[in-house]
C-alpha cells in the first residue's frame, strides 16, 4: 500500500514530498501490522486490557457522557465488525482493538441504565420493613442486615430505596434474622456517603451499583414480621442453614473461619479475628477466591478421577479425566452460588470453567487467555468491578503466577531438581510472586504493607490446601449419612492453626507499615507496567520501566491535605510535626480512621488527638494552618461561644446550623458542610484552598455545591473576613 502512494499522488514538487512523508509513515505502520499479524493467538490479553482501559476512562470522567458518545461507540463497533469481516486481513487486529474499546464504553452505559434505583435524598427516622437478603458484620463488629422489598413510613415508592443496610445496635435481645424473612425495626437512615476526602474511594458509587439506596442503624430490637415464603431466597437460606450447622459443630473463631471459607458467611467472625488476618496478610484465605476454589476443585477432580480409576470396568470404558471435569464444573457452579458470587469468586469460577472446558476439548488449560476471557466477561457484565480491590488484586496475582511459572518452567524446572524439593519450591515461589504482584494494590487501597506476610503465608497456605478445603469437601460428602463430625473437626483444627499464625505474626513488632494513599494516576501506571512486563518479550519488556518509575515518583511526591474537615463539622484534622492532629478523641471514627490511614498513619484516634497542632480544651480547639487561624467548636454550648471564636480566628468550624454568623471570620457550619461534604484544604499563597467532595455530574454523585464555584480560597491575617462562605478563587 505504501509503495503505491507515489503513483497515486503523482510526480514532482509537493507530490514527492507528500509521497516521501507517506512512505516514512507507511513503512513503520506496515511493519507494525505485520508484527501484530504474527502475534495472533497471543493478543486476547491485550483485548481485555483495552476493555479495561475504556471502562477506566468512563469512570474517570467528571460528568456523565452524553447519548452521542454511546451512539458514536455503537457505530464504531459496527464499522469495526464490518472491517473485520470484509476488510484487509492485515488490519484486523487494529479493528478488533477498536471494537474492544467500544465494547467497554457501551458496557458501562448499559450497566448504568440497568442499576438505576432510588437513593434516599433525606434523613429518615421511623419504621423500616423489608426482606432479609444478606447478613454480615460492620466495621464496628455489629451484626448487619441488608433488606430488599423495602417499605418506609410516609415515603412514596418512587423515593423508597430498592435496598437498605442496617446495623443492629439494640441493647435488648431481638429477633435473630435469617435470609428470606420479613423483619421490621425503627431505624435511622441516610444516603450512602461519598469519599471521606477528595480522591478517596467512593463508597456511594459502590452502593449505587449495588442498588443500595440507604444505610443506617437501629437501637431498637429487630422484630419478625413474616417468615420466609416457600421458595424465597433458596441459595441464601441454604447458606444460612449450612453455616448454622457448621458453627454448631465448630463453636469457635476457628469454626467461624472455616465456615466463612466454605459458605462465604462471615457474620460469626469477630473484628479482632479480621484484624489479625489483615495484619498478617492472610485475609485472602478468608475471601472465597481463586485459591479456595482451586483447592476445592483440585480435590474434587482428583477424588473423582482416581476414584473411578479404582473401578476397572469403568476406567476401561470411560474417560475418567473428562468425567471428573464435568463433575468439578458442577461443583464449581454450586460453590459460586453458595458463596455469594463476589468478584474474586466469579473470576475464579470463569477461569476454572475455561480450564475444565479445555480439558474436555483436549486443550491446554491454564494460560493467560483464560484470564483474559474471565476479565472480559466480568468487565462487560459488571464494569464497576474494575475499581474494586478484589478485582485488581485477584487478577494481578493470577496473571503474575501464570507468567511467573511459565518462566520458571523454561529456566528452572527444566533442570534436574530433586522430586522432594519441587513442592517446597513451588510453595515459596507462588507466595513470593503473588505477594509481589498484589503488594501495590493492597498498599494503595488499604494503606498498609504486611512486613511478615510471606512467612505467614508459607506457614498457612499448605494447611489451607491440604487440610481445610479437603476436609470441608469431605464433610459435605459425608453429611447426608451423618458422618460429617470427623471431617469438620479436622477442618476446625486446620483453621485453628491458621488463626494462631495470624495472631502470632500480627503481634510481631513492625508487622504492619503504613503507606500513604497514592494519587489517582498511580495504579493505572503500575498496571500498565505490569502488562508490559508480562505480555512483552525480550528487550520490549524494558517498556515497563517508564510507567513504573513514573508511578513511584508520583506516589512519593503526592501532597496530602494540610487540613481536613468532616462533612458534619464534628472533626478537623491538621497535618503537624507528629502527623495529623485531630480535634476530638472520639466521634466521626470512620473519617478519623481513613484520614490517618491515607496519611500512612496507623495510630488510633485518641492518640492523634493529643498531638501537637491542636491546642485548647475539648470542644474549643485552636490551630493555625498556612497563615489561617482556626477554631474547631464542638459539643453543648458551641453556638454560644461562636462570637468568642470569631474574635480569635479567621476560620471557625462548628457542627451546627448557624442562622446569623458573626462578622469578622469565616464560619463553616453544618448547613454549608452538608453541601460541600468533607473539605480538603491545601496551602497556597495567602491562605488555604478548599476542595469539596460533594457535587459532580455523575449519576451516583451526591447533590451538593456547584463544582464550578470551587475550589475556594480561605485567607488569613484578617483578609476576606466576610462572615460567610469565602469567595471563589482559582486553584493554585
Amino acid at each position: 500500500m505504501a509503495e503505491s502512494l507515489p503513483a497515486v499522488l503523482g510526480e514532482g514538487g509537493a507530490g514527492n514530498k507528500v509521497a516521501d512523508l507517506s512512505l516514512a509513515i507507511g513503512r513503520p505502520a506496515h511493519a507494525a501490522l505485520v508484527l501484530l499479524a504474527g502475534a495472533r493467538g497471543q493478543l486476547l490479553p491485550w483485548g481485555a486490557a483495552l476493555v479495561g482501559a475504556a471502562v477506566g476512562l468512563w469512570f474517570a470522567l467528571p460528568s456523565e457522557p452524553g447519548a452521542a458518545s454511546y451512539l458514536i461507540a455503537a457505530l464504531t463497533l459496527a464499522l469495526s465488525a464490518c472491517a473485520c469481516a470484509w476488510g484487509a486481513d492485515l488490519s484486523r487486529p487494529l479493528w478488533i482493538g477498536l471494537a474492544c474499546l467500544c465494547l467497554g464504553w457501551l458496557a458501562c452505559g448499559l450497566r448504568l441504565w440497568v442499576v438505576q434505583a432510588p437513593m434516599l435524598d433525606f434523613r429518615y427516622h421511623g419504621p423500616v420493613m423489608g426482606r432479609v437478603v444478606e447478613i454480615d458484620r460492620s466495621q464496628s463488629d455489629a451484626l448487619r442486615i441488608t433488606l430488599d422489598q423495602v417499605q418506609l413510613d410516609r415515603t412514596s415508592p418512587a423515593r423508597t430505596p430498592e435496598r437498605v443496610r442496617l446495623s443492629l445496635r439494640a441493647r435488648l435481645p431481638g429477633h435473630d434474622p435469617a435470609p428470606g424473612q420479613v423483619v421490621m425495626a425503627t431505624a435511622h437512615l441516610s444516603a450512602p456517603e461519598g469519599p471521606v476526602e477528595p480522591g478517596a474511594f467512593d463508597f456511594r458509587r459502590m452502593a449505587f451499583f449495588d442498588r443500595l439506596g440507604a444505610v443506617g442503624y437501629t437501637t431498637a430490637p429487630l422484630m419478625l414480621w413474616e417468615e420466609a415464603a416457600p421458595g424465597a431466597r433458596p441459595v441464601d437460606r441454604l447458606r444460612s442453614y449450612l453455616s448454622a450447622a457448621m458453627l454448631a459443630e465448630m463453636p469457635s473463631q476457628a469454626g467461624a473461619f472455616a465456615t466463612a471459607s466454605m459458605t462465604g458467611d462471615r457474620s460469626a467472625i469477630t473484628a479482632e479475628t479480621t484484624a489479625a488476618l489483615r495484619d498478617s496478610s492472610l485475609a485472602h484465605l478468608l475471601a472465597i477466591s481463586g485459591m479456595n476454589l482451586a483447592f476445592l476443585i483440585a480435590f474434587v477432580f482428583g477424588l473423582i478421577r482416581y476414584g473411578l480409576a479404582l473401578v476397572p470396568p469403568v476406567a476401561l470404558r470411560v474417560n475418567t479425566k473428562k468425567v471428573a471435569a464435568v463433575v468439578s464444573l458442577g461443583v464449581a457452579g454450586f460453590y459460586l452460588a453458595l458463596s455469594g458470587a463476589n468478584v474474586a469468586t466469579e473470576r475464579a469460577f470463569i477461569m476454572v470453567s475455561v480450564m475444565l472446558c479445555a480439558i474436555l476439548l483436549d486443550r491446554k488449560a491454564l494460560t493467560l487467555r483464560s484470564v483474559a476471557i474471565a476479565g472480559i466477561i466480568i468487565l462487560l457484565w459488571k464494569p464497576e468491578s474494575l475499581l474494586e480491590p478484589g478485582f485488581q488484586m485477584s487478577f494481578a496475582a493470577t496473571i503474575a503466577l501464570i507468567a511467573g511459572f511459565r518462566e520458571v518452567d523454561r529456566r528452572v524446572l527444566a533442570q534436574a531438581w530433586p522430586w522432594w524439593s519441587l513442592p517446597l519450591f513451588t510453595l515459596v515461589l507462588s507466595c513470593v510472586i503473588g505477594g509481589f504482584a498484589t503488594a501495590p494494590y493492597a498498599a494503595a487501597h488499604f494503606n498498609r504493607f504486611t512486613d511478615y506476610g510471606l512467612i505467614a503465608n508459607l506457614l498457612t497456605v499448605p494447611v489451607m490446601g491440604a487440610v481445610v478445603m479437603p476436609a470441608g469437601a469431605m464433610a459435605a460428602l459425608m453429611a447426608p449419612i451423618g458422618l460429617a463430625a470427623l471431617p469438620l473437626w479436622v477442618m476446625e483444627q486446620g483453621a485453628a492453626w491458621i488463626l494462631f499464625v495470624a495472631h502470632w505474626v500480627a503481634g510481631w513488632d513492625g508487622a504492619v507499615t503504613g503507606i500513604v494513599a497514592p494519587p489517582a494516576g498511580v495504579l493505572p501506571l503500575v498496571t500498565l507496567a505490569g502488562l508490559f512486563g508480562v505480555m512483552l518479550t525480550g528487550r520490549w519488556r524494558m517498556l515497563a520501566l517508564p510507567p513504573l518509575c513514573a508511578a513511584l515518583a508520583l506516589w512519593a511526591t503526592a501532597p496530602r491535605p494540610l487540613l481536613l474537615i468532616s462533612d458534619d463539622g464534628a472533626l478537623v484534622g491538621l497535618t503537624g510535626p507528629e502527623g495529623r492532629a485531630l480535634s476530638a478523641p472520639r466521634g466521626a471514627g470512620f473519617e478519623a480512621k481513613n484520614w490517618l490511614e491515607n496519611d500512612g498513619d496507623l495510630a488510633p484516634q485518641a492518640e492523634a488527638s493529643a498531638r501537637t497542632g491542636m491546642v485548647g480544651e475539648e470542644g474549643f480547639r485552636l490551630f493555625a494552618a498556612a497563615g489561617v487561624n482556626g477554631v474547631a467548636l464542638k459539643g453543648r454550648g458551641a453556638e454560644a461561644r461562636l462570637q468568642e471564636a470569631c474574635a480569635l480566628a479567621d476560620l471557625v468550624i462548628i457542627p451546627a446550623r448557624v442562622e446569623s454568623p458573626p462578622s469578622g471570620c469565616i464560619v463553616l457550619d453544618q448547613a454549608l458542610l452538608l453541601q460541600t461534604g468533607t473539605l480538603a484544604l491545601y496551602p497556597t499563597e495567602g491562605g488555604l484552598v478548599a476542595y469539596p467532595t460533594r457535587g459532580g455530574g455523575r449519576a451516583w454523585s451526591a447533590p451538593g455545591v456547584d463544582a464550578a464555584l470551587w475550589p475556594r480560597l480561605i485567607a488569613g491575617s484578617g483578609v476576606n473576613r466576610s462572615g460567610s462562605a469565602p469567595q471563589g478563587a482559582p486553584a493554585p
